[in-house]
Order: C-alpha cells, then structure tokens, then sequence
C-alpha cells in the first residue's frame, strides 16, 4: 500500500475507530490523534512533493498543485477538529448534545476530510468526481448537525443544489472521455489526467469545449461561484462554526481544483483563450454579486460566507489571466483565505455563544467583551478585506500587478473597483461589532477554552505572509504558479 493510501486511510480508520469504541469519553481524544496524525502524513506529503517533484503511485498522482491543497486541508481540518473540543463543551456540559450525536460528528468530520483528501489525489478524474460528491454527503450532516428548522433547510438546500450541480459535471467528464475515444488503445486509463494530458492537441477540440461548460458550472456550484451560489450563505450560516471554517477555508478550494484540472486540459489542447475568458467572467460576477450582500448584511456568519465567495471570485479572476505573476497570486490567496477565514469562522462561534446572536445589530464591543477573540476578528476581517500587511493584501496586490501588466487593464479596473467596495463594507462592520459599545448585561471573558492556543499559528502565519514570505514557501507557490501554467514534469 502507497504512502499516498495511507494518508486517506487514517482519517477513515479513525471514523471506524470513532463506530466501534465503546466508551463515549474516548472519542474526543480519537478524533483530537486522528486529526493530527493525518497532519502529520499530509504535512509529509507536502515535503516529499514539493522537495522531490511529482509523486505517482498507483491510482494516485500529486503534484505541486494536489500537494498545496493537501497542506491546506490537513492543516485547517486539525485546527477545526481541535477548535470543535472547546466549541461543543458548553453543550456537552449541559447535557443539550449526547456523547453519541457527538461521536456522529466527529465520525462524519473524517469522513469529509478524508473525501476532499481523495479528490486532490486521485488521478482518475472519474473518480475524482466521485469524491466530490462524497464531499457533499459527507458534509450535508455536519450542516444539519444542529437540527434546527433552519439548519436542516441549509443542509436539504445544500444537499438539492450540489448534487444537481455535481450531476451536471459529470456529463463534462463524460464528454471529456469521448474527446479522447477515438485515441483509446486496449487497457489504457481513459480519465487518466496525466494521459489526457499527455495527448492534448490531439483531443476532439468541440467536445472539451463543451465539457468544460458543464464542468465550470457544475463543479463551480460547489465553489460557489455566482449565480450558482445561492446553497452557500445557508449553509455556512447554519453550520456548527467548526465545520464552517473547514467549508470556508479548504471545502470551496478544493472544488476550484476540480475545475482547475480540466482548465489545464483545455489550455493544453486549445490555447488559454477559451477557458481563461469564462474564467475570468464567472470570478469578476461572483465578486460583483458579493459585494451588495455585503454591504447590506445582517448576520455575521452570512457576512463571512459572501466574503468567501468574493475570495474565490479573486482566485477564479486570477487563474483566468493566465500569468505566472497572476498564478503566484491565485496560490497565495488560497493559503491566506483558508488561514484567515477559518479562524474568523471560530471567532463567529466564540461570539455567538457570548452574545445568543449572530445578528450584526445586536453585537457590539467586542475588544472590551471578549479580550482575546474581539482583537483577533478585528484583525482577521480587516485582513481579508485586503488590509496590509496581511497575506490577503500581498495576494491581491500580486493579482493587480499581473493585470496591468498582462495587457489586461479593463477588467482589471473593475476588478479593483470590486476589492475597493468588499474592503468599505467590511472595514465598516469590523468597526462597528470590535468597536462599538457593548450591553451592560454582557460579562467580559472568553466562552471557548483553549481558543487562544489555537489561533496563534494562523494569526502570526498571516501576519507574516505579508511582512515577507519564506524562501522555501516562495519556491513553493512558484511550483503551483507553474503547474497552473502547464509547466509539469
């Protein structure tokens, strides 16, 4: 069995583990190992790759691109299953949430992690697809976990809308293996990406067409991109803030990665003109459709989910115009967004257990109510508003750049105008909840234990993504820059 396997095996051995053990107080501690031991395996895969080049074994194949989305996933996913310790001790504590539905929520939780793991692995994109919709299976019950009126809602929108979406990538997978049909020798993997790549110029150029529009919008429902967006604010809304972060930060870009992978098809077979155009499009509409319900929001969780979908817009845009300069952005933008948004997501929670709300109006001073969680959400929505010297501003700041100087000042211009408007309603919001003055009747302290442990490595790796970033991590975002470039061993 390869290493690869082994990586997808441990948080699937640990969800059975988390089935079969007979005393409820030990699934905390199972799922707290299994979380961290699949950081560690994933964290080896990230130096492997991006130490030794392109890794295949078997049915698996990661390159710098799947390696990047591993780090990311393993590592918001441990710092989520972690979080979720202290986020459900209150209800734990008052007997409002049994040890078995908690045992259920951690046993889904790996089951998701391990499914977005497959994804960014598998080099069949048939099975690839097949993860994807595990993903959302997987995760349909964490958002419902509540079980609320409203939680089920999101989950039954969540599951409806995805699936349809999911149903229409698979015809742009299936068209995809037509494309290449007439090339098909006896025994040769025909979803394979490394062989579709190898064949692309000679792939029927009308049906990749084709396919990559039932991709773009099936797999970009998943994203998020607008208009097919409409499950997100519900979802992350409704969603325990654990699971949240880990939709927000990892969940949105390992859908982009699906579509990322047949972009690289298309640019390969056809030239970056086609798919690079859509591309660009689908990320100016979905920032442009963020910015009013940003604007004018009345939930702080809603307000977190329409800045995810502006920053996947961002990276959408990014990868659309088609430089290595640009592609350095789209990568650095991804590592800062699921860095930054998990950890507001956790401090969305920490606020609505202090104050019994997520309703903007009545959430107000939350530096003198929360001493540690009300600087931190400062700091976090200013910086994925774009403010400097956070990782988010470098990224966008990087985007800019490669715009201009890209030939490409038209929609550059407005995708500035775009980044200007999310900033004011963001900065404006920021304000007024950290800011403002809180109730009498609201007791200063922190609701959620060891919450300030947690939120010291993405916090100061924020910080320090725009201060300068490492050497070693410039010479890995410039491997994924050059994978999206087609540049692959």
């Amino acid at each position: 069995m390869s290493f690869l396997a082994g990586l997808l095996l441990l948080p699937l051995l640990t969800a059975g583990l988390l089935y079969v053990v007979p005393d409820h107080r030990w699934v905390g501690g199972i799922a707290a190992g299994g979380s961290l031991a699949t950081l560690a395996a994933g964290l080896a895969v990230v130096v492997r790759v991006f130490g030794g080049g392109p890794w295949r074994a078997g049915f698996f194949y990661v390159d710098a691109l799947g390696a990047f989305m591993v780090g990311c996933i393993v590592g918001v996913a441990a710092l989520a299953n972690l979080y979720s310790h202290g986020y459900f001790h209150r209800s734990l504590g008052d007997g409002s949430l049994s040890l078995q539905r908690f045992r259920g929520y951690h046993l889904w939780f790996q089951v998701f992690v391990a499914s977005m793991l497959l994804v960014v692995t598998v080099a069949n994109l048939g099975v690839m697809w097949a993860a994807m919709e595990a993903t959302t299976l997987a995760s349909a019950f964490l958002v419902g976990f509540s079980g609320s009126q409203g939680a089920l809602e999101a989950s039954w929108k969540y599951i409806v809308i995805c699936t349809v979406g999911i149903t229409l990538a698979l015809f742009g997978v299936i068209l995809t293996y037509y494309a290449s049909f007439h090339l098909r020798g006896p025994g040769v993997p025909s979803l394979d990406w490394l062989t579709l790549r190898d064949e692309a110029g000679e792939l029927n150029p009308g049906l990749l067409r084709l396919g990559f529009i039932f991709i773009l919008v099936g797999f970009g429902t998943k994203v998020g991109l607008a208009p097919m967006h409409t499950w997100l604010p519900d979802a992350h809304s409704q969603a325990p803030s654990p699971v949240s972060g880990l939709l927000s930060g990892v969940l949105l870009p390992t859908a982009l990665y699906g579509v990322l992978r047949f972009h690289l098809l298309l640019v390969k077979d056809l030239g970056p003109a086609y798919s690079s155009h859509l591309l660009l499009l689908f990320g100016l509409v979905s920032m442009g459709v963020a910015v009013p319900f940003i604007l004018l929001q009345g939930e702080l969780k809603r307000l977190l989910a329409y800045s995810s979908l502006e920053h996947m817009g961002v990276v959408t845009f990014a990868v659309g115009l088609g430089t290595r300069l640009a592609f350095y952005g789209a990568a650095l933008q991804l590592l800062a967004h699921a860095l930054a948004k998990s950890l507001l997501f956790f401090c969305a929670g920490n606020i609505m257990e202090k104050y019994g709300t997520q309703k903007l109006p009545k959430i107000a001073g939350l530096v003198g109510t929360l001493p540690w969680t009300g600087p931190i959400f400062l700091l976090m929505v200013l910086a994925v508003a774009g403010m400097p010297p956070f990782g988010l501003f470098l990224s966008e700041l990087t985007i800019l750049r490669a715009g201009f100087a890209g030939g490409a000042a038209m929609v550059t211009v407005i995708f500035l105008f775009l980044l200007a408007a999310v900033f004011a309603g963001l900065a404006f919001y920021a304000g007024r909840v950290a800011l403002g003055k809180a109730g009498s009747n609201v007791p200063r302290g922190e609701p959620v234990r060891w919450f300030p442990y947690l939120s010291l490595a993405p916090l100061l790796a924020l910080l320090f993504l725009g201060l300068g970033i490492p050497g070693p991590l410039t010479a890995g975002l410039s491997q994924v820059a050059a994978v999206l470039g087609g540049v692959t061993p």
